[in-house]
């Protein structure tokens, strides 16, 4: 069964970084796709950026591109989202996602982690 921990979230300044950690198991992950999404208070759910964990090809959301870096450690199986230049507005709790690299919805979750940018 496939479980998906993060980590890393916390109360960083404007302009500050953070790296959020996904630690993940249950499987072999060489074909699956990784993401990072984030929902903030009364809002949907959005995409943040995605990973292929075996080409390790990368995609972002236009309001993160340039600030934050997806990468993934197949030593470990753990995913990571690096975070810079935060703005208030990145504030949300971030969840982890995987999927087989064929299937466009994401079928595992994790709990989520807390990040706050505020001064």
């Amino acid at each position: 069964q496939v479980q998906l921990v993060e980590s890393g979230g916390g109360l960083v300044r404007p302009g500050g970084s953070l790296r959020l950690s996904c630690a993940a198991s249950g499987r072999t992950f060489s074909d699956y796709r990784m993401a990072w999404f984030r929902q903030a208070p009364g809002k949907e759910r959005e995409f943040v950026a995605t990973i292929t964990w075996s080409a390790g090809r990368t995609a972002y959301a236009d309001s993160v591109k340039g600030r934050f870096t997806i990468s993934r450690d197949s030593a470990t199986n753990t995913v990571f989202l690096q975070m810079t230049s935060l703005k208030p507005e990145d504030t949300a709790v971030y969840y982890c996602a995987a999927t087989h690299a064929t299937i466009v919805d994401y079928a595992y979750w994790g709990q989520g982690t807390q990040v706050t940018v505020s001064s």
